[in-house]
């Protein structure tokens, strides 16, 4: 079958070379992809914005494609499953991904919370405010302890979420946040009780009443090593994440995954893609550890998907027809017991100001690991070059997780671009917690 995947970015490329290994999958169109996805075997960058679903429609009648598999965040809080739903030519079209009110679970943050309280759902204490509830959104930080967490309540491409040390920047970031600080994703703003942890994440893949259990994985936001510095869209990823064992991950689909999917379906909300549950695992007082959800997404994360689906050996086109079909539960989920590591090398300047079309050299020589496209194109000489802040991510799958690690950071060096830049501690923090 033709396959249309949506988005631009490492998570896609990485998607787009499972989908395409699928024997069932004749032609992978990725919209509008980057100069990795177009280099794939099957696959076909075409100039399509996912927002624009009346050109979407265009597309997938014109090329006969059976299957729509949707990366980004914002064309599900949008609505294109229910555009695709809405349309009688369309209806037959397998969309992977959630529909419009589903997806209010990333869209909105009091959306979620509000959903996990109804279910019994453990997370962090909370608070919403608007933008008439300064004062009292001030009157509820000096109730809690540092540090303090503010949260845009909709989509703010990763950068609406603070953790503040301080009670006086924590009221002046409040003010600034509900003044239009990230517009209207601020227009109300989520105060929470800071969780002291580790975090990870787990992904699930559901039809809306079955469900499997993805890998896990942990992945660094902060540009700085040692997590210091600037939020950014992420800056590695590690998978599996030891800590996460059998005994914890029961604990994890028994309090959280299972009464999401529950919960979804009693509340007649359809559901058929992914859902991403930020984990925080807080000590239990007695030597364990508890999850409690942080916030959830309803895509696949981005840089974790780099770690995550070169991983999976499943045929991922067969588990997504399952999806679609509502009998997930009949086929198997087979995971590579490897461990795997990413790393992405940015752009200088990254996540503020920085600039593209930097030359890029060195990708061909890459062995034994695969490099993941994010922010990259081709420029008109036919030569590689970035064109975003998060340019490349290398991956490795190895024996144990050192190896891994190693194996990623000698092969990114023979990458080179003007001002690249990446951490050199990605998963590190786990390695120190085994010794």
């Amino acid at each position: 079958m033709n396959i249309l995947l949506l988005g631009s970015g490492g998570r896609e490329h990485a998607m787009a070379c499972k989908i395409a290994e699928s024997e069932q999958c004749s032609t992978l169109f990725v919209a509008p992809g980057n100069a990795g996805t177009g280099c794939e075997q099957k696959c076909c960058n075409v100039d399509l914005d996912p927002m624009d679903f009346d050109a979407l429609r265009q597309f997938v009648l014109a090329h006969d494609v059976r299957m729509v598999v949707v990366g980004p965040e914002a064309p599900l809080v949008a609505g294109v499953a229910d555009y695709f739903y809405r349309h009688s030519d369309l209806r037959q079209v397998m969309v992977i991904g959630p529909g419009q009110t589903g997806a209010q679970l990333e869209g909105s943050k009091d959306y979620a919370k509000r959903f996990m309280q109804r279910h019994n759902i453990p997370t962090a204490a909370y608070r919403t405010f608007g933008s008439a509830e300064v004062e009292e959104g001030v009157a509820f930080l000096r109730q809690l302890r540092g540090p303090y967490v503010l949260k845009a309540d909709g989509l703010a491409a990763g950068k609406g979420v603070l953790i503040v040390e301080d009670l006086k920047e924590a009221e002046r970031e409040l003010r600034q946040m509900l003044g239009g600080k990230f517009g209207q994703a601020s227009a109300r703003v989520v105060v929470e009780e800071f969780l002291r942890g580790v975090e990870l994440s787990v992904f699930v893949l559901t039809d809306g009443k079955h469900y499997k259990i993805l890998p896990t994985a942990k992945d660094y936001k902060r540009i700085g090593e040692n997590d210091s510095g600037l939020n950014t869209g992420g800056m590695g990823s590690v998978s599996p994440v030891h800590f996460a064992d059998k005994e914890f991950m029961q604990k994890v689909e028994e309090r959280i995954v299972a009464p999401t999917v529950r919960g979804l379906h009693a509340e007649g909300i359809g559901y058929k893609g992914f859902i991403f549950v930020g984990l925080m695992a807080v000590p239990d007082g007695s030597g364990g550890l508890d999850p409690y959800v942080i916030e959830y997404n309803v895509r696949m994360g981005d840089p974790e998907t780099e770690s995550v689906f070169p991983r999976i050996r499943s045929d991922v086109v067969d588990l997504f027809e399952h999806v679609w079909r509502g009998n997930l539960q009949q086929v198997p989920l087979v995971v590579d017991p490897r461990p795997a590591a990413s790393v992405m090398m940015v752009s200088g300047g990254y996540p503020e100001h920085y600039e593209r079309g930097k030359r890029i050299e060195g990708v061909e020589l890459v062995k034994g690991c695969k490099v993941f496209h994010a922010g990259t194109a081709k420029a008109d000489d036919g030569s590689l070059v970035t064109s975003g802040g998060r340019v490349l991510c290398v991956t490795a799958l190895s024996d144990s997780m050192p190896a891994a690690m190693l194996s990623a950071y000698q092969e990114l060096e023979k990458v080179r671009f003007e001002g690249r830049y990446f951490r050199r501690d990605i998963g590190q923090d786990l390695l120190k917690m085994l010794i």
